[in-house]
């Protein structure tokens, strides 16, 4: 009997993390005609093809994978997300002890984000991809790979929500921006990193204090569609053409990336506050890459019932209004998960 109990007491000791890898396709799984070539197809290899090219990762956990969908992320949808994050809270509301994500770097940040509101559990999920392919001569996909998982496995990364694990770096969903369009360090925090990652173990500098994960009330679980939002990009002399077009076909919000403090032309303005009375929820952004869309600055948002985009971006802020508006239409209400999400 002692020595059972002795047996079961080492296997306990000696058991690995478990962790899931899901794989949606991306650069990481990309291939290229030649190992010098900067032109490959996205999302031609397998998950298993991923796991086995990186063994280094089954010393540090039980590792195990699947493939979700195999497209290039500037394919990404709202059915896949749904889709992903009821797998993720599935998979972690099991045994599992974390998540990696494997995804292509275009709207890397979005379905981070997504995640961050629509994941509820304290165990880390990672959002790893490459900016080269995996035929290349130096793939920067393996060490990112190696990197999440090693972040996973070890305890300090529960309760930091959903992270981007990127040439070195961890990064926080809300901040995580794709800064450049070939560089392999492309990937920035805006407000800087979170941690990072050395000889195969994380060191965290801040935790997001925004609320996500646990503290989040967006639930997708019974949710077959998510609202249609667009976003109008604002330029000089903008033509009112494309928000006429979101009018007309009864989108339920609008993002618009304007210019500065998230201004925008006078004439798309109008079309704006039509869409506003109508019941479409206005949504203002800046294409500036940093710096908050002020709320009540330039614009009067009481006036006109528009919600500021404050610290997050067109693309974002397009995802935090998918969601708000499954749970409401008041625009105060609106505006005030802009503030704590």
């Amino acid at each position: 009997m002692l020595m059972l109990l002795a047996l079961v007491f080492t296997l306990t000791l000696s058991a690995k993390p478990k962790i899931r890898i899901i794989a949606t396709g991306g650069t990481i799984a990309g291939v290229s005609a030649s190992a010098t070539s900067s032109a490959y197809g996205a999302g031609q290899v397998g998950i298993q093809t991923l796991i086995d090219a990186v063994p280094q990762i089954k010393e540090l956990a039980d590792v195990s994978g699947e493939q979700l969908v195999n497209i290039g992320s500037q394919d990404m949808n709202d059915a896949v997300w749904l889709k992903l994050a009821k797998r993720i809270n599935q998979l972690l509301s099991g045994d599992y002890d974390g998540v990696l994500v494997t995804h292509g770097t275009d709207t890397m940040e979005e379905t981070a984000y997504f995640l961050s509101l629509t994941v509820h559990s304290d165990k880390p999920v990672i959002l790893v991809g490459s900016m080269r392919p995996s035929t290349a001569i130096s793939a920067d996909g393996p060490a990112n790979l190696y990197n999440g998982v090693a972040a996973l496995v070890d305890p300090s990364s529960k309760g930091h929500g959903v992270m981007a694990c990127m040439n070195n770096q961890l990064i926080d969903a809300k901040s995580l921006i794709k800064t450049h369009t070939t560089d392999c360090a492309t990937f920035k925090g805006t407000y800087g990193e979170m941690g990072y990652v050395y000889n195969g173990k994380p060191y965290y500098i801040f935790e997001p204090t925004y609320k996500h994960t646990t503290r989040s009330i967006f639930n997708v679980d019974n949710l077959e569609k998510l609202p249609k939002v667009g976003i109008i990009y604002g330029y000089a002399n903008c033509s009112t053409l494309p928000i006429e077009a979101f009018f007309k076909a009864d989108f339920d919000g609008i993002v618009l990336a304007g210019v500065g403090d998230g201004n925008f032309y006078k004439d798309v303005f109008d079309v704006a506050v039509q869409m506003q009375e109508s019941g479409t929820q206005i949504v203002r952004a800046s294409r500036v890459p940093t710096g908050p869309t002020c709320l009540n600055g330039e614009v009067d948002d009481s006036k006109y019932h528009f919600v500021a985009a404050l610290n997050l971006n067109p693309q974002k802020a397009r995802v935090l209004l998918q969601l708000a508006l499954t749970k409401t239409r008041d625009w105060q209400q609106i505006q005030k998960y802009f503030q704590e999400y």
